[in-house]
């Protein structure tokens, strides 16, 4: 693995910076921190609880603790997502507005950071080409030891199932990325799934939706479609037929994969649609 001496030097004048790593409770972020887990042994695992995470992630966070043999820090906020929705006048957070990931993620990071010189390890595979939301204070210098490495998505799944975690519970039933149950960022069928899942899930987000318009104009989590909406059998019937007619077209033009992806689960999945999501919410 590269080391960052010289990076270290350049930008925090000599001084030992602190060795952080934030954990969102999806694949990347968790193998990384195995992967780093005897190369720099003096890291700080984070993990950023907005109490709005899918059960499954508190399990996966749990048995995670378990592997790297020490203790991962919650930095709960203090103020909940609640708090923050009376804050910004009942607006729910969007990709446009992202008060959620500023709030309940790169603050509550920044303030367990401090001040001092920190190095911040962020889970980008090699093979992926994209951009998200970390903290740009001048304290803080990121970098991507998969992506200087070379590791790619097989890779990464392989570190999974060679430490005995595996994959995120989440993904058995479809849903492609952590973070909050009621991510806007999540796709159409994977709110189906939710609905199947976690019908209370489901129906909370409904009810922070429907209230929305209390605020001012209508809101959807999942673009032009209320849930209530998308939770009509007929509807649910075509999001899982257009579902399986785009997959299906993704396999006819994909090429040859590996053993350790067809047994990581990824048949089916491919994590494209991810690039715009938030990095500390979704890695």
């Amino acid at each position: 693995m590269k080391l960052y001496d010289s990076d270290i030097a350049s930008t925090f004048g000599g001084k030992t910076p602190r060795h952080i790593l934030s954990l969102s409770g999806g694949k990347d972020s968790a193998a990384l921190a195995i992967y780093l887990r005897d190369r720099v042994p003096e890291i700080e695992y984070i993990f950023h609880d907005t109490d709005k995470e899918l059960p499954e992630t508190y399990d996966y966070i749990a048995r995670l603790e378990a592997i790297l043999g020490k203790p991962i820090v919650r930095t709960t906020p203090v103020d909940s997502f609640d708090h923050w929705l009376a804050v910004y006048r009942g607006m729910l957070p969007s990709n446009h507005r992202r008060w959620c990931t500023k709030m309940l993620k790169l603050k509550p990071f920044e303030a367990y950071v401090g001040d001092g010189p920190v190095i911040n390890y962020v889970g980008l595979r090699a093979d992926e080409n994209r951009t998200g939301y970390i903290s740009t204070k001048s304290n803080i210098l990121a970098v991507y030891p998969f992506q200087d490495d070379g590791l790619v998505r097989a890779d990464i799944i392989q570190i999974l199932e060679d430490s005995g975690l595996g994959l995120p519970p989440y993904m058995d039933w479809g849903r492609s990325r952590s973070g909050c149950y009621f991510c806007f960022y999540q796709q159409k069928i994977e709110w189906v799934r939710l609905l199947e899942t976690h019908p209370e899930l489901f129906s909370l987000a409904m009810e922070y939706e429907e209230k929305s318009v209390q605020f001012g104009d209508q809101f959807y989590w999942s673009q032009s479609e209320s849930l209530r909406e998308l939770a009509l059998p007929e509807r649910v019937g075509k999001i899982k037929s257009d579902w399986e007619v785009s997959q299906a077209r993704k396999r006819s033009k994909r090429k040859n994969r590996s053993l350790v992806e067809t047994l990581g689960g990824l048949e089916a999945e491919d994590d494209s649609h991810l690039r715009d999501g938030c990095l500390v919410c979704s890695i």
